[in-house]
């Protein structure tokens, strides 16, 4: 995940944008699927809304574009509203990096749609060149919070799934763990001979997943 420094002045306006509406859909996600799952605390505090207001955090905002990473307003989940308090959990979590793929894989069909279609060559330089940066931006944007959200350190999604899937009896080596998570995951971020054997390459990952959307994309549309 690029900060600040990694993006072109002139494309900056995208990545802010792209980025409100990334961080406001997997934030929905969440709020949504713990809505529908029978607990309406997030819907009492607002956050079943598509309104980025409410969900974006400034500071975290801020921190995403300076220093490649950051956050939002994280949503209230109640799991004791739950019937199935790990299974639920765990749903609601996913819920929220499976919005960011889904996004990814929206943006790259369109994208191949304007190529299959010569849409592009109805538009003046300008149109295509902002549609192609905005559309590539949201497929890189999203696969990087996708992959970025599953890591198992708090407080990211990745390792909320981890505390639902564990046996209970391990928690406690969890909480010990999460002592330290926060000073881990700075090393990695800031020391770059240390993100670039762990961090980049997992993250690289999102060329994988790139390849993986071509084949359905190009059977959908008959390419």
């Amino acid at each position: 995940m690029g900060g600040l420094l990694f993006y072109d002045w002139n494309t900056l306006p995208f990545v802010i944008l792209v980025l409100v509406i990334s961080f406001t859909v997997h934030e929905f996600a969440h709020a949504y699927s713990a809505y529908k799952l029978g607990d309406p605390t997030a819907q009492h505090f607002g956050r079943v809304s598509l309104n980025p207001m409410v969900h974006l955090d400034l500071f975290g905002t801020i921190m995403l574009l300076l220093a490649g990473f950051g956050w939002a307003k994280p949503v209230p989940v109640n799991r004791g509203n739950f019937k199935k308090p790990r299974l639920y959990g765990i749903i609601v979590t996913a819920a929220g990096p499976i919005s960011n793929l889904i996004l990814a894989f929206i943006s790259m069909f369109i994208l191949a749609l304007f190529h299959k279609n010569g849409w592009y060559e109805g538009l003046s330089t300008g149109s295509g060149d902002a549609i192609q940066i905005f559309l590539s931006l949201m497929l890189s944007i999203n696969l990087t919070l996708f992959l970025f959200n599953l890591i198992p350190i708090p407080p990211l999604d990745g390792y909320r799934i981890i505390q639902d899937l564990v046996d209970l009896k391990y928690s406690e080596g969890l909480q010990k763990f999460e002592q330290w998570a926060s000073v881990i995951f700075l090393l990695v971020v800031f020391i770059r001979p240390l993100r670039q054997v762990t961090l980049d390459p997992y993250l690289s990952l999102g060329n994988d997943i790139v390849r993986w959307f071509a084949k359905p994309i190009a059977f959908m549309l008959g390419m």
